[in-house]
């Protein structure tokens, strides 16, 4: 089932072609397509060492192409692996969007039966986030992160009123009305991530190891990448990661509304066409609402 309208076909037998006409000396390394709860590209392994990524609608290119430039110039100031591009592939008749081969990066996405000590997680991306915000200014860099929440206000009502026979309605609504009340940012832009999600999280012997997916990745509000500490973390785990990057209550305000914004709207969204994903926005929720 499509998750999305307009979403383009991709199957083995049109990544292979797409290898073998544009980088033939990979033609003979076997493809398999990689199961995942993502909505934004198909993904492929190349080999052992490899994998294709290709997004599924027109409107996600330009994060592919954001990750292709921006990647290098933020890989040697991360102590977490990021991932590597290794070519970019041209549209062609049958494909009509850029796509890319990145290097293939071990691991499983988060996952509490998957970590060793939640609190040395925290802690771990805690330190990428500061490392991540530490990247020097560059003129050019593109704006990442959300709108403020007063622009996304009516986009998130809806979606909670859509969500409400899924989620206890009133309850989310009081904690988005509370959000609201945060204070504006009007800091510094900094380098976030933006989508800091148990998905976009690799772990590998009980430790988390990699950061992947920057499609927006930018400068902007430092809460865009707080959203880790209830999309990713339970009570011991957003304690500690709150700690670490030693968030005020403005900016933990700010990001509990988006992470708030981003989970409502996945779930009335994604119910019947990726339900991994939707467990995963109502587990956000849950711990929001468990905070009060």
């Amino acid at each position: 089932m499509k998750m999305h309208d307009g979403q383009i076909d991709i199957d083995v037998a049109l990544v292979e072609r797409l290898v073998a006409e544009q980088f033939p000396e990979l033609a003979a390394l076997p493809i398999r397509p990689v199961r995942s709860t993502g909505t934004v590209n198909a993904l492929y392994r190349l080999g052992q060492d490899l994998c294709v990524r290709l997004p599924l609608l027109d409107q996600w290119t330009e994060s592919l192409q954001r990750e292709l430039r921006w990647l290098p110039r933020l890989a040697p100031h991360l102590t977490l692996r990021i991932p590597e591009p290794i070519a970019e592939g041209e549209p062609d008749g049958s494909y009509p969007y850029p796509w890319a081969i990145f290097r293939w990066i071990e691991g499983r996405p988060y996952a509490d039966e998957l970590i060793d000590d939640e609190e040395q997680a925290a802690l771990d991306l805690a330190q990428f986030v500061n490392e991540l915000r530490s990247v020097g200014r560059d003129d050019d860099a593109p704006v990442g992160g959300r709108p403020p929440l007063k622009v996304l206000d009516p986009w998130t009502r809806a979606a909670i009123e859509a969500a409400a026979h899924l989620v206890d309605g009133p309850a989310v609504l009081a904690e988005w009305e509370r959000s609201l009340a945060a204070p504006p940012w009007d800091g510094a832009a900094v380098w976030v991530h933006a989508d800091l999600l148990r998905p976009n999280l690799l772990v590998d012997r009980g430790r988390l190891r990699s950061v992947i997916d920057f499609g927006g990745v930018g400068r902007g509000d430092p809460a865009a990448d707080v959203i880790a500490a209830w999309s990713v973390f339970g009570t011991a785990g957003r304690r500690a990661f709150r700690s670490a990057l030693a968030v005020d209550d403005g900016t933990w305000a700010r990001a509990r509304g988006f992470a708030l914004h981003q989970a409502a709207l996945v779930i009335p969204y994604y119910r019947a066409t990726n339900p991994g994903f939707v467990a995963l926005a109502r587990r956000t929720v849950d711990g929001i609402l468990a905070d009060r």
